[in-house]
């Protein structure tokens, strides 16, 4: 027997996708619970204001107002899947059940097992964006063919969004401490960054402050997919903004974890 080769250290991509796989495991034990509460929730949204409000406002610049809200949630989904998995969930794995203790004992580094994650909530992402439009080509609010690709901004919302949820995690201590995040972050970028009204009638400050949150940038890319005719050149500065709002806040999000994982 050739022990070299019997103890060889596992290649990067096994490294990583083992966290994965140990997710998805973990995930689809209690598929139902863990996939069904979260894509009813933007269901309910849609039917609630689309029959609501949308009694009251038939069309939002050139698409009808149902379609310019539905387009919206396909992202808004994986930003809250992502964000609680990176927040509570990598939370109660760090601190309470120490199973990244017991996975840092293989041959994995902190940085593999942190990619590993953010591959996993990006494929949570890719899901319920999917999860979301699927339902929605079925109510006829969306047939273009193009909505298809929508799902790929859904796995980068997912992934853009672990990496700051991650950061938050670095350096918070009490659990309950992530309430101030979803209420003090995410609920106001839900509704003040173009998923329920555009954000060019919001006053000046808003509109700029608009425009610094990263799911102002996905929900253009995710409606452009779903609305014929919405392709313009400023996207690929909302894909910019995304790639490079991933890697660097995704830096200081690795380093942070890193020093929690190992003192």
């Amino acid at each position: 027997m050739n022990f070299s080769n019997a103890y060889a250290y596992p290649s990067l991509y096994k490294r990583i996708t083992s966290i994965w796989y140990r997710h998805f495991r973990v995930y689809i034990s209690n598929f139902f619970s863990n996939a069904f509460p979260p894509f009813l929730e933007p269901i309910i949204f849609l039917a609630g204001m689309g029959i609501g409000i949308g009694a009251y406002i038939q069309n939002m610049g050139s698409m009808s107002y149902v379609l310019f809200l539905a387009s919206g949630l396909i992202v808004t989904s994986s930003m809250y899947t992502a964000s609680f998995e990176c927040t509570f969930g990598t939370f109660i794995r760090l601190e309470f059940d120490k199973i990244y203790d017991g996975m840092l004992g293989a041959p994995i580094s902190p940085g593999n097992l942190i990619i590993g994650e953010l591959l996993f909530v990006g494929t949570k992402g890719f899901f319920f964006s999917f999860a979301v439009l699927f339902v929605i080509w079925i109510m006829g609010i969306i047939n273009y063919p193009l909505s298809i690709l929508s799902v790929f901004v859904g796995f980068l919302t997912g992934v853009m969004f672990g990496v700051l949820s991650m950061l938050i995690t670095s350096f918070v201590k009490i659990i309950n401490h992530f309430n101030f995040y979803f209420t003090g972050l995410l609920t106001p970028m839900f509704f003040f960054s173009g998923v329920v009204f555009p954000i060019e009638n919001l006053p000046k400050a808003l509109a700029f402050i608009a425009e610094i949150v990263p799911l102002t940038h996905v929900v253009r890319l995710a409606r452009a997919f779903c609305v014929p005719g919405s392709f313009q050149a400023g996207l690929l500065l909302d894909l910019l903004y995304c790639v490079v709002f991933t890697i660097v806040v995704g830096w200081f999000a690795v380093k942070g974890l890193k020093n929690r994982m190992v003192t």
